[in-house]
């Protein structure tokens, strides 16, 4: 679409049908939107002069509901896109060559006959790039180029997986172009999980870039992992009379890695002991019976962090059974049951390493202290610093937002829709 007819439709409503189905229909909200993309817009232009034919895409952050650290291990999730998103201005041509500038990063070039991983791209975005198109071309189809500029509200370490979002706006955006849109989400998250995972330098599981790429609320299952079940929950949380809030405590990341990797390895270190490289392969029972001989060769904290995958693992599968039944009082107390496996058997709610740093902790006695002592809330994926996450009733959304931010600082907790999409590109 030419670009003064794309913002005349933006300025005059037009394209508020799409606004509404991303992010509901709040007009505050819908003002916000119409200026972010306007704002994009006009940053393309300062990027990409001269580009007249343009398209919107959208690709969603997602938040983990159900399914605390299992997905590595083969297990089961509830996870769900949201409402926060990178958007990208997009002008197709055929120079074979991709542009992509992201506010407050450097511009990723990347040149479509070189599509060799690059050791010194490792970490860096344009690593993502390279690697989404090599997978398509992999698959036989032929990318072209294009430029964009791109903005997030899914910030860099708010735990709602900002690098899966991104990979599935950039896989979206190529697949809609060059193939018709034919690839089914979960391919699109496998596209992305490659790059992330052979480009990137970053070993993930599937959950993050399959929720963002699929959207809705999704009950996932990894123990086929080339081929995982992926099944859509119909449950309206809001007309439930609820809202997910999730809040930064802002913790620092910083040698946070050795921690993230001990829990995967230390869980992967009980299954070697029955023959197995993940936990999805051992029998439960067979592990309990083994613990009086399993105290010799793993550690006590391995053997915890099992223990919580075994039960985790089955209680998403329970809470996906619950919102399916609609009963929101079961739902909870499965809910409730994962907080305390977190905190008691697996552990991540703050660092060994910086024990006096304790926001997650702090967030949940907070939650607690506002939405009392039954609060539905807990830590929000990886852990150990980052987020927590609470359902909140609608009358009280607000009161407890405001609460957080004067904890942890303005902005810090975000009150979240589920997003019923995952990538798209919005001018269609």
């Amino acid at each position: 679409m030419k670009k003064e007819m794309l913002l005349k439709k933006l300025r005059s409503g037009g394209l508020d049908q799409q606004l509404v189905t991303l992010y509901g229909d709040d007009e505050k909200t819908l003002s916000r939107q119409r200026a972010r993309i306007e704002h994009a817009i006009g940053q393309f232009d300062v990027y990409f002069p001269g580009r007249e034919d343009i398209s919107l895409f959208s690709a969603p952050g997602r938040t983990e509901i159900g399914g605390n650290h299992t997905d590595h291990q083969h297990g089961c999730a509830l996870a769900a896109a949201v409402d926060l998103d990178v958007i990208a201005v997009v002008a197709f041509h055929d120079e074979g060559i991709i542009r992509l500038k992201s506010k407050g990063h450097d511009m990723g070039i990347v040149e479509l006959d070189d599509l060799i991983p690059r050791p010194g791209e490792k970490g860096k975005s344009v690593s993502m790039i390279r690697g989404i198109a090599a997978r398509f071309a992999q698959r036989g189809i032929t990318v072209g180029g294009f430029d964009a500029y791109t903005v997030s509200d899914v910030l860099s370490g708010s735990g709602l997986s900002s690098s899966a979002a991104f990979e599935t706006l950039v896989a979206t955006i190529i697949d809609t172009r060059y193939n018709d849109g034919k690839t089914p989400p979960v391919e699109l998250a496998k596209i992305g999980q490659f790059a992330e995972n052979q480009y990137y330098g970053k070993g993930s599981g599937l959950l993050d870039q399959t929720a963002c790429a699929v959207g809705g609320l999704v009950f996932l299952d990894f123990k086929d992992t080339e081929n995982p079940v992926v099944k859509k929950q119909q449950f309206d949380l809001a007309a439930a009379g609820y809202r997910l809030c999730v809040t930064d405590t802002k913790g620092s990341h910083g040698d946070l890695e050795d921690e993230y990797t001990a829990v995967p390895e230390e869980m992967r270190s009980v299954a070697r002991q029955f023959g197995k490289e993940v936990l999805r392969e051992v029998d439960e029972d067979a592990f309990y019976q083994r613990v009086p001989e399993l105290v010799k060769s793993c550690s006590d904290r391995a053997i915890l962090r099992a223990s919580h995958f075994f039960r985790e693992s089955k209680r998403a599968e329970e809470e996906a059974r619950a919102l399916e039944e609609g009963d929101l009082d079961r739902f909870f107390t499965l809910y409730r049951q994962s907080a305390l496996s977190s905190a008691i058997l697996l552990q991540n709610l703050y660092s060994v390493t910086n024990p006096t740093q304790q926001g997650i902790t702090l967030g949940i006695m907070m939650s607690r202290r506002v939405l009392g002592d039954d609060a539905a809330v807990r830590v929000h994926g990886g852990g150990f610093a980052g987020t927590v996450q609470a359902f909140v009733p609608v009358d009280r959304a607000e009161e407890y937002a405001r609460v957080m931010d004067s904890i942890f600082g303005e902005n810090s907790c975000s009150v979240l829709r589920v997003r019923p999409f995952g990538g798209v590109r919005i001018t269609e």
